[in-house]
């Protein structure tokens, strides 16, 4: 027996044809040509080997066989609206599973309210976050997506990246570190100070490079404790244990507080860029998008 090749998109069609009555209603409905419909409705008959409408000028007619095979049509159509139902309702409500990636510094960056935020108003989609400080393969690993710290990003054709949020930086330590190893008034009077740094994915630690205008400055104090966490090199910080390189937008709060002072205010690092890095594909879920819009409004709200 030959096999019959059948779309189940023209067995749609024919329930349409037949639900409207018309081929200029099912046209109406449809946005297809009258000619369209009736050449493809012709070649679904043509692969069945049998007649589903008789036409005339008034009217459409089943046929038996047309009557039997509407069960499958109709069946086809329930099912291609209830589906068309299902990702309208989860593009405009998000469910499923969402999985994130950090750097370890995102504890700067309210991974706490972000995260409130999100569970409170998308309670259906289930957060799995990964704090590390590797660069995932976002395609492999199955991450949806990747929050990220950079000036620039090596270019991927398989990944979107979009900056959400640029951070200018600084130096800051606690008065009281302050006022036991006194107050550097140039960049070169670091070197008699504490340094605490961050470690880079590579293990090397990241150099202070700082610019006044046109003035630059490269270096390390000669003494430094080094960790690849940007939040426990801020509460180290905190308890007066060194100097330590932080965004001015999540430094204020603790400025503030009096629990830092700016070190050499002139003076600034360079900005870090937030990107969130996403699968390099048009149509992304609902629940990315959540993501994605909930970390810039945390972002700017820190502003």
């Amino acid at each position: 027996m030959t096999p019959i090749s059948l779309h189940a998109d023209d067995l749609i069609l024919f329930a349409h044809i037949v639900q409207a009555g018309s081929f200029t209603r099912t046209s109406e409905r449809t946005g297809l040509p009258k000619a369209t419909l009736s050449r493809r409705l012709s070649e679904l008959e043509k692969a069945l080997g049998e007649r589903l409408l008789q036409r005339s000028t008034r009217r459409l007619a089943l046929t038996e066989f047309g009557q039997r095979m509407l069960v499958h049509a109709e069946r086809l159509l329930d099912e291609a609206e209830e589906a068309t139902a299902l990702a309208l309702h989860r593009q405009t409500t998000p469910h499923g599973t969402l999985r994130v990636s950090l750097p370890p510094e995102f504890q700067e960056l309210s991974v706490v309210e972000v995260v409130s935020r999100f569970s409170s108003r998308y309670p259906d989609v289930r957060l799995e976050l990964d704090l590390s400080p590797r660069r995932v393969d976002l395609m492999a690993e199955r991450f949806d997506v990747a929050v990220r710290v950079a000036s620039q990003l090596p270019d991927d054709r398989r990944l979107v990246a979009r900056r959400i949020a640029t951070l200018a930086g600084g130096l800051y330590a606690s008065p009281d570190y302050l006022r036991r190893r006194g107050t550097p008034h140039l960049p070169t009077q670091l070197a008699e100070h504490v340094g605490l740094v961050l470690v880079a994915s590579d293990g090397d630690r990241q150099v202070w490079r700082l610019a006044r205008a046109s003035a630059r400055w490269e270096g390390l104090p000669a003494h430094c404790l080094a960790a690849n966490s940007l939040g426990l090199q801020q509460a180290l910080a905190v308890h007066g244990l060194g100097i330590v390189g932080l965004s001015e937008r999540f430094a204020e709060p603790l400025v503030i507080e009096g629990r830092l002072a700016r070190v050499l205010p002139q003076w600034r690092l360079p900005p870090a860029v937030i990107w969130c890095v996403t699968p390099g594909r048009s149509l992304l879920p609902r629940r990315t998008e959540a993501f994605v819009d909930i970390l810039k409004a945390v972002l700017a709200d820190a502003a």
